[in-house]
């Protein structure tokens, strides 16, 4: 390694030290949030309201020296919204393309699923080619381009459920949860005065997250391993009660997502206990539960830990 630079594992720490000052009791959300921005997926972060998934988007990306923005997902949010679009100018008299918020390094897409469908599918070919295409043209987006949405369970008023193509977008989706009460009187004194998260500085650069998602892919993962993964992805689309299991794209997020987790422990291989750890949260979210089996408490999340239980563990 060159002098001055730093290794992948030091990367993911420097970062999560950073986050970890103003997010208090989310290691683990933390871990899976990273381990899919190292592996180039995108992140769907839902919980209730309040419980810090807008700060934890915020914290990333104050945490990198990339470029950041922020759309607010609202019923009236039209896709030129998020693209861009073309308008007339009077003195040379052509069109000319303004760049919508889609094109920056770090897109937090706040609360989602308060837009239409249509507005939602704006995102599709971003999030799954890294282009958009607008009036006809594609147009690149920049190398690093990583989408963490956030949104409140579904049957919040006012909110849209995201479509299955969009669902199957995200490489991991996680849940934040409450926080224990010394915890969250901590929460209470940290910000008495302002919000942590406003004095968050950068801790590493744009090229040391170039180089991360670099040595991500160099980290091995044995060929038994792959079948397990598949294995397990595999047996969710005969699952009693699935309508739909998870496709290949859930297979390809799982590895990735596993070989940055190998990393940032220091490993250079990956292990069962990886992707073990990634499982419910890479696959349970593209999981379409028929509505029987959802009305008798039957969840994508269930069906992973069950078929997790089965499978039998590679030596």
């Amino acid at each position: 390694m060159t002098p001055g630079m730093i290794s992948g594992t030091e990367v993911f720490r420097k970062i999560t030290a950073n986050i970890e000052r103003v997010m208090r009791g989310q290691g683990s959300s933390i871990r899976r949030l990273l381990a899919a921005f190292a592996s180039g997926g995108h992140v769907l972060l839902e919980d209730y309201p309040g419980t810090g998934k807008t700060t934890l988007a915020k914290a990333l990306a104050r945490s990198i020296d990339a470029q950041f923005k922020r759309i607010q997902f609202t019923p009236d949010l039209l896709p030129s919204d998020i693209l861009g679009v073309s308008i007339f100018d009077q003195r040379d008299r052509t069109f000319h393309f303004h760049e919508g918020p889609i094109f920056t390094n770090i897109l937090l897409a706040d609360e989602i699923n308060r837009a239409s469908p249509r507005t939602q599918s704006a995102l599709l070919e971003a999030m799954g080619e890294s282009q958009v295409s607008v009036e006809g043209e594609k147009r690149t987006l920049p190398d690093l381009f990583f989408v963490v949405a956030t949104q409140n369970p579904i049957e919040f008023r006012g909110t849209y459920p995201l479509p299955e193509a969009q669902m199957d977008r995200f490489a991991v989706q996680a849940q934040l949860g409450y926080v224990k009460p010394e915890e969250e009187v901590a929460i209470l004194s940290a910000q008495t005065k302002r919000h942590p998260v406003d004095d968050l500085a950068p801790c590493v650069k744009l090229e040391d997250i170039v180089r991360l998602k670099e040595a991500v892919k160099e980290v091995r993962i044995s060929e038994e391993l792959k079948r397990y993964i598949v294995d397990i992805v595999g047996a969710t689309r005969g699952a009693q009660g699935v309508q739909l299991g998870a496709s290949p794209r859930a297979s390809l997020a799982l590895m990735k997502a596993g070989q940055a987790l190998a990393l940032f422990d220091g490993q250079s291989f990956v292990t069962p206990d990886h992707i073990q750890e990634l499982a419910v949260a890479s696959v349970a979210h593209r999981l379409l539960i028929e509505p029987q089996a959802r009305f008798s408490g039957l969840t994508g999340r269930g069906v992973v830990e069950n078929i997790l239980k089965q499978i039998p563990v590679p030596a």
